[in-house]
């Protein structure tokens, strides 16, 4: 083989090698659910509640039923006894509470844009000129909007049967921390409140159910985050064996953690199918999209930091509301935004006295679900509030005070004041690359300049810890059935191309280009020689999905064991076929070569014919197989953990209030990085997103839990012109945990970026004497902080 050619099929774990499916979605040649059209197929238009709280009188479905096309219309009563209904209980959370859910709102509804009834009809124009004929009667009750109004002294329980509206309280101390307080020369003392968020994905959620009475086979197409769950959340409550419910994902336009679960007006088309034996579908508009997806965040924190006269942190307090919604999100819970704040609070530093005590409460809005960071993005705006706060009143310099007090490279394992055990962190480097790559003395001269000419800027920092990759030990322990491994199984085809089956999805984050590359350079094969088969639970191995950043981390792990059992399966048949020990040979440019020499022994090709057509041709008794599989499960730890550290440049026009980013950096270290272009693209998207929540993004409703955000002219996210370029960088230090190496590396950017972008507006207000602690900070908040509204 010429040396041009062994460069040009050379794959190696950590290029940034292109994508190669996403050719296929530039020209428009994706396969999305709504795309989908099955033989006989109606479609589904919900009437939701108009009110976010009230008793349902009447139903006056009359008029709609006679319209053109109406195949029939349905309220709860009408699907009662096809299902059972479910509760969003976690059993890891002590105490946890959550009311009874249905896929239609029974005599009670409890948020506005709750599903109320289900139109049917034969195209999607006849169901809803259909469903806004039916008319609906409700007496409107008071609503409880915020997570302190509903636990407040005499607030009337949304669901009478829990006796009140608290969903969990989570209680922590480790240590003496007011003991810890009382002793320290500075303390510093936050209120900071986080509006909700929606995930806002290009594609909204969809689901198109088939129903075959005869075998009483349930085919879904879903735009799902976690197939296999969602098969077996079907299959439970639809009285279906597993085998009965088969989920396929087609292309799906983004997630973001918002399809990790199963909402009820999926559900209720799935039992509609059921009921009318003929396929359905349902897809989102962007009103139904911002009215009834789940929402995140939603937390009013108080925070308290207590400070030595070395600089050193003693105790860190915090106090919080977290506000869900009306029901607990199936099936993994709506306590998880708190949960994780109550776990990542103040993670990248040494606090030797902690103690927390975090409140989940129901209300009358959306239910909240886990969207990317899922209350890690709170814990780190809350720790690096508190942080800068309490450099500003010792009068260091922020990144000083961030030096002292974080956790030391060399420190690992480590046991951090939350009770999580550390591995493998890199905390200081990266937040010494962080100050190179921003030039931060330099900058803050810059900065001192600037004032100079009344042009108001500011520097953020924030460090985060995320815990990627959850293990068993998380939701498995929790009673939620998320698969607690994973699998790939590789196919060895005839002309040497491979077929990798994998459990996860792909939702545009490139997990399977990382698979494939994975393993093309453990087989030493093409890029392009790699199938990678996702998102069907009647041909991939049973798996987790595709959340937590964990495709590439977890499957990916699978796919090396996998990729190594084969590797080792096809020296075994080029030694037994060539009639030399398979320890001398090797992979290498797409075929065996004999590792002394490097000169060709067989091609793959031909071993795939020889496998799999001329088996004769093998020594008797000489076992062939084409098939190998991998599966692994995390073990020795709660998560995966990455870490890194951010930086945020801003100026503020103080007449308008307006918040300009002017530079953003990011140093991450997710372990070994597989592909450089996903990571770094998943580092700025997460970056994006974290910006967008700091200036931005607001899900806003009246007193009356009516929405006030049901398009993109109410709901801002941030365009390409309020982006700056974004400098990633990274620090690699890989986990003894798994054979690849690898952390998760989805969410990191998310985490950190609002935290930097808060500290940079304070920062540049500083000179006022004035702070915002309320997201996102708009310019009606900072000009009301600088007594200008």
């Amino acid at each position: 083989m010429t040396e041009r050619r062994a460069a040009v099929h050379r794959v190696v774990i950590g290029d940034g090698l292109p994508r190669p499916g996403a050719g296929r979605l530039l020209a428009g040649e994706g396969r999305y659910l709504d795309d989908l059209s099955l033989p006989r197929m109606a479609h589904v238009c919900f009437v939701r509640s108009p009110v976010a709280h009230g008793v349902i009188r009447t139903v006056d479905r009359t008029q709609a039923a006679a319209m053109s096309g109406v195949v029939g219309i349905f309220d709860a009563g009408d699907l009662h006894g096809h299902y059972t209904p479910w509760a969003g209980l976690v059993t890891i959370m002590p105490g946890f509470q959550a009311p009874l859910q249905h896929p239609l709102a029974r005599e009670i509804v409890r948020w506005q844009g709750e599903a109320v009834v289900a139109v049917v009809a034969e195209t999607p124009a006849q169901a809803a000129d259909a469903a806004a004929h039916v008319v609906l009667e409700i007496d409107e009750w008071p609503a409880l909007t915020t997570g302190t109004q509903a636990l407040s002294a005499g607030a009337t329980a949304i669901s009478a049967e829990l006796g009140g509206n608290l969903a969990w309280r989570m209680a922590v101390e480790n240590g003496g921390c007011a003991e810890a307080i009382a002793a320290s020369e500075t303390v510093v003392t936050e209120h900071l409140v986080f509006e909700r968020q929606t995930a806002a994905s290009l594609e909204p959620r969809g689901i198109v159910a088939s129903f075959e009475k005869v075998g009483r086979r349930l085919t879904l197409h879903h735009s799902t985050q976690i197939p296999h769950a969602i098969r077996h959340l079907m299959a439970k409550h639809l009285g279906l064996s597993e085998s009965q419910v088969r989920v396929i994902v087609p292309d799906v336009g983004g997630s973001f953690g918002l399809k990790g679960n199963l909402f009820p007006d999926e559900f209720a088309v799935a039992v509609l199918a059921t009921i009318l034996g003929r396929p359905l579908k349902f897809v989102a508009d962007r009103r139904e999209s911002f009215l009834a997806d789940g929402h995140c965040r939603d937390h009013e924190v108080n925070v308290t930091l207590a400070v030595d006269e070395h600089g050193r942190f003693q105790a860190l307090s915090v106090d919080g509301v977290c506000a869900i919604g009306p029901y607990s999100v199936y099936p993994k819970g709506g306590g998880v935004e708190s949960l994780l704040l109550t776990g990542f609070v103040g993670a990248p530093y040494r606090i030797a006295n902690y103690r927390a005590d975090n409140k989940v409460a129901y209300v009358n809005k959306a239910m909240v679900t886990q969207t990317r960071g899922v209350g890690m993005p709170v814990a780190c705006s809350v720790t690096e509030a508190i942080v800068d706060r309490a450099a500003r009143a010792m009068g260091v310099d922020p990144l000083e005070l961030r030096r002292r007090n974080l956790l030391p490279d060399d420190g690992y394992p480590t046991t951090g004041a939350t009770g999580n055990v550390y591995t493998e962190l890199s905390l200081q480097a990266c937040l010494e690359r962080l100050a190179d790559r921003m030039q931060y003395t330099t900058l803050r001269a810059r900065q001192k300049e600037a004032r100079g000419r009344g042009v108001h800027r500011g520097i953020g920092l924030a460090m985060y810890v995320e815990g990627t990759a959850a293990a068993p030990a998380l939701y498995g322990a929790g009673g939620v059935p998320i698969s607690a491994q994973d699998a790939a199984t590789l196919h060895f085809e005839p002309d040497g191309h491979v077929t990798c089956l994998c459990g996860i999805t792909e939702q545009g984050q490139g997990g399977e280009t990382a698979i494939q590359q994975i393993v093309a350079a453990t087989l030493a094969i093409p890029l392009d020689h790699v199938h990678v088969v996702t998102g069907d639970t009647g041909a991939t191995p049973y798996g987790a999905g595709t959340w937590a950043s964990r495709s590439t981390s977890i499957a990916g792990e699978a796919a090396l064991r996998a990729a190594r059992r084969l590797r080792q399966i096809l020296l075994d048949v080029a030694g037994a076929v060539t009639g030399q020990a398979a320890e001398d040979l090797d992979l290498a440019d797409g075929g065996v070569i004999v590792r002394a020499s490097a000169q060709p022994a067989i091609a793959l090709d031909e071993i795939g014919r020889i496998m799999h057509f001329r088996g004769h041709e093998l020594p008797r008794g000489f076992e062939r197989m084409t098939i190998a599989t991998g599966q692994f499960s995390l073990k020795d730890n709660l998560f995966l953990y990455n870490n890194g550290a951010t930086g945020c440049h801003v100026e503020i026009d103080i007449d308008l209030g307006r918040v300009r980013v002017l530079d953003f950096w990011i140093v991450s270290d997710c372990g070994r990085i597989v592909n450089r272009k996903l990571v770094e693209g998943q580092l700025r998207g997460g970056v994006a997103q974290g910006i967008g929540a700091a200036l931005y993004e607001q899900i806003r409703y009246d007193s009356c839990g009516r929405l006030q955000t049901c398009s993109f002219a109410d709901y801002g996210v941030p365009r390409a012109v309020d982006l700056p370029d974004i400098v990633v960088d990274h620090v690699e230090t890989p986990t003894r945990s798994t054979g690849l190496g690898a952390k998760g590396a989805g969410e990191a950017g998310i985490i950190g970026a609002a935290a930097a972008v808060m500290n940079a507006v304070n920062d540049a207000l500083a000179p006022f004497g004035v702070r915002v602690n309320h997201q996102p900070f708009t310019p009606e908040r900072i000009l009301r902080a600088l007594g200008r509204f």
